[in-house]
């Protein structure tokens, strides 16, 4: 996707006219839309929020957001307050300062959203419209306003080229958007659309042909669906001008296509000899165990399938085989035991077993029960108000079987003696739940690696006396070019103690940090330095494998950093490329020196590549920065092997410096965009 991704949510709850009631969704739509547009998990939008504004503010932002835009941007624009009609028919979307009988003045018209909309460069835009406008309405249910109004009449398609725009509102004339379910007790929550569009997008339920990604036309369809399952007297309307397919956000549900398993091994499941087919079954228990989830998928099927036809001795290892690969928690059951009311407990449902059993979706029995999947597992918060019991299910959908979790508890109002503000472990066998608790006690490994960093450092120290014997030769010398690998050393050894950082940002820096540092190049002395690092980065990586809270994996550049990154990384190359060529046309002598050049270049550009596409993010962004820092000891140092010589500019050694450094600031942007 290119362009720029905005939305602009508009939510107006409070009315300074006491003809205008006041209404408790937009707040709660508002907050819930932006927090789920703004994940970068998610959809990536820029969301801006407009509460309770007047006319005039809010004409300035929309017409801002439209006329700010290029053609490949898509903008979103959500409404959610009062819709209302003048005598003419023309409709009006309501304001802080709007006042009935003056609509033109102090609210915001239809048609003036209409033609910012039509003079947008911005090919792809879409208008979500949760406004009530006519009828009655029912007991315990707010009504956003009376009077009929034709709400797509207002949005005219034609004259937009291009891929368009599409509109979709909450009710189509004659019903109505309904806040919530119950408002009687005066808590806000989202109205029925957009809980539903929230829930839609934050779950993944509205991609319906699982393709990673919901289209607008899925999202339409799960909206119309969900809406009338809540409130059959509520239907949403769309009116969509666009060619092609826009897709709005990302999904976990991806369809996993089995993958065939080879003929051989289909060969020997089938055989006459027993042996032959009880052979086939550990080679398929090894590729149900496999990464890719497609070749465990297939091996899954054809597993299955001997445990339901062949004979006993056979179907029970293949039944025996297949079921480690069944949907499983390391517990069934969390008790979160008393809960304050307005308290926000929260703990985690980890999975177990191989990658296929882990490809899970997640589904809560209530509204109440937020369920956010991380991972290997998924986050479950509590959001209640009402005191007494709960019981909720989670259940969770896998490729190979489905397992329900049981969420148990009760609502206080006053905290006990001893308030329990933590899940209780559930009754034996079952384990206990893991709550979000504060980190984890020092891997020895986490030490080990920090250790061995400080000791590169401190052994930098006699290096820099031993090379120089005064203060000049020392500059003069490069003695100097040990001092930033120390400082960089040391920086490695505290991220991997801190326990924020030590997860991902510590081992991520210090593996960077290794891989040029040891490039041989220098004095002799640093052998050891460099030896120390590679086994901090060793020692690191064997840390992060024993945390089982995350894996390492590979994943595609979606975002402009990334590819700055590589831009930087691939700058960086070519300008140690074009040294190394300009040391060789001055001398053949030169030619050990112009290796180290070429090595270098390839370790930077296999480094960067590596570091944007390693996730999670947080370890590839410290370990991008780790390499620039490695990458500036290293090019300085080879300062030194430029022959002093009008014949040599050293232009090369300048770019791969320059790069470096831009890496190195754009590692710095990133940083601040991901978490630990």
């Amino acid at each position: 996707m290119t362009g720029e991704r905005r939305a602009l949510i508009i939510a107006n709850g409070e009315y300074d006219n006491a003809g205008l009631s006041a209404l408790r969704s937009p707040a709660a739509d508002a907050e819930a839309l932006a927090e789920v547009l703004a994940d970068r998990a998610v959809s990536e939008f820029d969301v801006q929020v407009v509460r309770d504004e007047t006319a005039h503010v809010i004409a300035g932002r929309v017409e801002d957001l439209f006329a700010d835009s290029a053609p490949d941007d898509v903008l979103l624009v959500h409404f959610s307050c009062h819709g209302l009609k003048s005598e003419s028919g023309e409709l009006f979307f309501a304001a802080r300062n709007t006042r009935p009988e003056r609509l033109a003045s102090t609210a915001v018209p239809a048609d003036f959203v209409q033609r910012c909309m039509r003079m947008s460069r911005s090919r792809s835009i879409v208008l979500l419209l949760d406004c009530c406008y006519g009828g009655a309405f029912s007991q315990g249910v707010a009504v956003r306003a009376t009077g009929e109004a034709n709400v797509l009449d207002a949005f005219p398609g034609g004259g937009f080229g291009g891929r368009g725009r599409a509109v979709i509102t909450a009710s189509n004339s004659i019903e109505y958007a309904f806040e919530g379910d119950h408002l009687a007790d005066g808590h806000a929550r989202p109205s029925v659309f957009t809980s539903a569009l929230v829930e839609g997008l934050r779950t993944g339920d509205a991609d319906r042909d699982e393709d990673g990604w919901i289209a607008l036309s899925e999202l339409y369809d799960y909206l119309f669906d969900s809406v009338r399952e809540r409130n059959p007297n509520q239907t949403p309307s769309r009116d969509i001008e666009m060619q092609g397919e826009l897709y709005l956000a990302r999904s976990r549900r991806r369809r996993i296509k089995p993958s065939p398993v080879p003929a051989d091994l289909r060969a020997a499941s089938e055989d006459p000899n027993m042996f032959t087919r009880l052979g086939a079954v550990t080679e398929l228990q090894r590729r149900l165990t496999s990464e890719n989830l497609s070749v465990a998928i297939g091996a899954h099927e054809v597993l299955t399938t001997m445990a339901q036809t062949d004979i006993r001795h056979i179907a029970e290892a293949a039944d025996l085989a297949r079921r480690e690969a069944r949907v499983r928690a390391e517990f069934e059951v969390l008790r979160f035991g008393e809960v304050v009311r307005g308290t926000r407990p929260v703990a985690r449902v980890r999975l177990a077993g191989p990658p296929i059993a882990r490809a899970c979706r997640f589904a809560s029995s209530h509204s109440w029960l937020r369920v956010t999947e991380d991972g290997d597992g998924a986050e479950v918060a509590l959001e209640l108000s009402e005191l007494g019991a709960f019981d909720g299910r989670i259940t969770v959908t896998g490729p190979t079987g489905e397992l329900v979790v049981r969420v148990e508890g009760q609502v206080v109002a006053e905290p006990a003696r001893v308030p329990v503000s933590r899940p209780e472990p559930a009754p034996k066998p079952a384990p206990p739940v893991e709550t979000v608790a504060p980190p984890p006690k020092f891997e020895p490994f986490d030490v080990a690696a920090s250790v061995l960093a400080f000791g590169a450092a401190v052994y930098l120290v006699p290096i820099s006396f031993a090379l120089s014997d005064s203060l000049a030769e020392f500059f003069e010398d490069g003695g100097w070019t040990v001092i930033p690998l120390g400082v960089f050393a040391i920086v490695a050894g505290i991220l991997m103690l801190v326990p924020k950082t030590r997860r991902m940002a510590g081992p991520g820096a210090l593996c960077g940090l290794a891989l040029l540092s040891v490039v041989p190049s220098g004095p002799v002395l640093l052998v050891l330095t460099d030896g120390c690092l590679l086994a901090g980065a060793v020692c690191a990586l064997i840390a992060v494998r024993r945390d089982r809270s995350f894996r390492l994996g590979l994943g595609k550049p979606r975002d402009r950093l990334a590819i700055a990154a590589l831009a930087a990384g691939t700058a960086g190359a070519a300008g140690l490329v074009a040294e190394a060529v300009e040391l060789l046309d001055y001398s053949s002598s030169r030619a050990d020196e112009a290796a180290i050049y070429l090595v270098v270049s390839v370790i930077l550009l296999i480094g960067t590549l590596l570091g944007v596409l390693l996730r999670p993010a947080a370890f590839g962004v410290a370990f991008l920065g780790g390499m620039a820092g490695g990458g500036i000891v290293m090019v300085s140092m080879l300062v030194h092997a430029i022959p002093s010589s009008s014949s040599v500019t050293g232009a090369g050694w300048g770019i791969a410096l320059g790069a470096l450094l831009a890496l190195a600031v754009v590692t710095g942007f990133a940083a601040r965009e991901v978490k630990d």
